[in-house]
């Protein structure tokens, strides 16, 4: 079974920064993509940040230039930072991850159970 759990939420005035952190558990044989997406209330689920296996990455527009994903794949972790914080990126962060669990095995997506992330006016 595998596992991914996200850490690095919290409180933070407009103009802060967070770094959120997601960690891949389990058995694993290997990672495809990871993203982050965010779900703000009463709105749908959007992607983030993206980043493949050998770190080209991907951001929406209204991110870019304020956050970064990476990936340490000896770690099987993907991190987010998130700079100049603005109140409207309020929301559940989550990771997800492609995985295969043996060589043979298809991908298959798996989810985080989501941090929440609040800035401030």
């Amino acid at each position: 079974q595998v596992q991914l759990v996200e850490s690095g939420g919290g409180l933070v005035q407009a103009g802060g920064s967070l770094r959120l952190s997601c960690a891949a558990s389990g058995r694993i044989f290997s990672i495809n993509h990871m993203a982050w997406y965010r779900q703000a209330p009463g709105q749908q689920r959007e992607l983030v940040a993206s980043i493949t296996s050998d770190g080209t990455t991907n951001q929406i527009d209204s991110v870019k230039g304020r956050f970064t994903v990476s990936r340490d794949n000896a770690k099987k972790m993907v991190y987010l930072q998130m700079n100049s914080l603005k109140p409207e990126d309020t929301a559940v962060y989550y990771c997800n991850a492609e995985v295969k669990i043996t060589y043979w095995s298809r991908l298959d997506l798996y989810w985080g159970q989501g941090t929440q992330v609040t800035v401030s006016s």
